[in-house]
């Protein structure tokens, strides 16, 4: 098992396929993980995984959430980094937006700046979805 997923297990409710999830989908928005990145990728699991359970009132991540979940925490992580300034060369806006489809609409990213695209793009991973954990909110008594 890799050294960096072992570090990322902190909780027994998160299997390594869904770490794996993780830092697939954040190669496929352009960020190819850093040294040092365990803490920071395990604290935005955590951080993700228990505003999914409050808001939800639930004790795991249900499934019809996990992708979403995998995104929220993609962009938390994203979010930090660029917050510390440190996405470096890790990071390509460029491969990793071009332009958002909501609906009916579509917004091209083309002559916006870097910064601005990375803005929606954090923005779009935060915040998609959780419309969707009314679905699966059960009552607290």
């Amino acid at each position: 098992m890799n050294e960096k997923i072992k570090l990322l297990i902190s909780n027994e409710n998160i299997s390594i396929e869904f770490i794996d999830l993780v830092l697939k989908r954040l190669e496929t928005l352009g960020y190819e993980c850093a040294e040092g990145d365990e803490f920071l990728t395990a604290f935005s699991i955590q951080k993700i995984e228990n505003t999914i359970k409050n808001e939800c009132n639930v004790t795991e991540i249900p499934d019809g959430l996990k992708y979403i979940a995998v995104d929220m925490i993609c962009g938390e992580i994203l979010l930090n980094k660029k917050q510390t300034n440190s996405l470096g060369d890790n990071f390509s806006i460029d491969s990793a937006l071009k332009s958002i489809k909501l609906g009916d609409t579509t917004v091209q990213l083309d002559d916006e700046s870097d910064e601005s695209k990375l803005n929606v793009l954090i923005n779009h991973l935060i915040n998609y979805g959780t419309d969707e954990f009314i679905c699966y909110r059960k009552l607290k008594w």
